[in-house]
């Protein structure tokens, strides 16, 4: 059996708008960017690496107090608003194989879905095999273009987006997805072949909604704490 090496790669700039200093707010007492480096410490194996990505030496000094190196920085024009993950994965990838490190594939654990669990990251992983391109945590979509999501046609007329607008319970309507942004499980020899877009061999980790929020504003930030206290004993350190 082929050894798996993995690279537990988590994206963390410091130019947050929405929630300023976001990364390294602490987050029902932890700063966000440990939360997602304590989940990556647990999950990996001995021969893998974590690796924190961020242009903010406050954020390096964070995850690095979690017990990680961090050997080098994410470039400025990697850290903007417009960088795609995509970049920022390829370079992570590069540095790497600069230092003679080579990787089967990425974990990316974004440290805004605070929500999610070690259970999540166990579950999406054990799905993956080096013949798709990516496993990826999903929570069933609010809006069924089945259902309740609608077009208009050329004249100016709502149709139904999908379908053709028979079902009249939800429920009966297909499952259709949306990402949540909590674990992505990428195949390296895909990444190379283009961004995750091009992707055509994709398995869904379904998550509850419950588990789903990304961190964007000011109000995800309060009600996701407001969650995570209702469903987790703080003082015993569990994530």
């Amino acid at each position: 059996m082929k050894k798996i090496n993995t690279l537990w790669l988590i994206p963390a700039r410091g130019g947050s708008k929405g929630i300023p200093g976001k990364n390294v707010k602490p987050f029902c007492g932890r700063p966000l960017v440990c939360r997602a480096t304590d989940q990556a410490i647990a999950c990996a194996m001995p021969e893998d690496d974590i690796f924190v990505s961020t242009d903010s030496k406050e954020i390096k000094e964070a995850a690095e107090s979690c017990g990680i190196s961090i050997p080098f920085f994410r470039p400025d024009d990697l850290a903007t608003d417009t960088a795609s993950s995509y970049s920022v994965i390829m370079h992570a990838l590069k540095e790497f194989e600069k230092r003679g490190k080579q990787f089967s594939r990425v974990v990316l654990l974004q440290p805004t879905s605070p929500l999610r669990t070690i259970e999540d990251i166990r579950g999406a992983t054990d799905l993956w095999n080096s013949e798709i391109d990516m496993v990826v945590s999903v929570c069933e979509a609010q809006t069924n273009p089945y259902y309740n999501a609608f077009e208009t046609d050329a004249n100016g007329f709502l149709h139904i987006s999908k379908g053709e607008g028979k079902y009249t319970r939800r429920q009966d309507a297909p499952k259709v997805w949306e990402y949540n942004g909590a674990v992505y499980v990428m195949t390296v020899d895909s990444l190379k072949n283009g961004p995750m877009g091009s992707f055509t061999k994709i398995i869904p980790f379904p998550m509850p909604s419950s588990r789903s929020a990304d961190l964007d504003t000011p109000e995800d930030w309060l009600i996701a704490e407001t969650i995570y206290k209702r469903t987790h004993d703080i003082s015993s350190g569990n994530t």
